[in-house]
């Protein structure tokens, strides 16, 4: 049986918010940790019937860059229903709501940043 590792590695400043965060996986391309700004985490709870979420971010994490990751996010996620489910209308749906966010965060840009 072949067995696969995720790890995130979290450094907290001393009230407990992220100043660094770096992850690995025994299936990613290349060796060693790697740095990002952001993480997000979602696990299914089958015997509650809810998801665990945990949404890291460090303090260099830019509002835009955010609002683009969430909006990836999304995206991946509209794909991975299609993929386990088979679910057009979902993925379609999921899909156009990224396309008026994206044209969201592209208006934002031309006009300076977030009101």
């Amino acid at each position: 049986m072949k067995e696969s590792e995720i790890k995130l590695r979290v450094i907290l400043d001393n009230e407990n918010i992220p100043e660094k965060i770096y992850w690995d996986a025994t299936e990613k391309e290349g060796n060693g940790e790697e740095e990002t700004k952001s993480v997000s985490l979602n696990i299914w709870d089958h015997n509650s019937q809810n998801t665990l979420r945990i949404d890291l971010w460090n303090k260099e994490m830019p509002i835009d860059e955010m609002k683009r990751f969430y909006v990836d996010c999304l995206g991946g996620l509209a794909q991975s229903i299609l993929n386990s489910t088979g679910d057009e209308f979902m993925s379609t749906a999921m899909n156009r709501l990224c396309d008026k966010l994206v044209k969201h965060l592209e208006e934002e840009a031309k006009n300076g940043g977030p009101k």
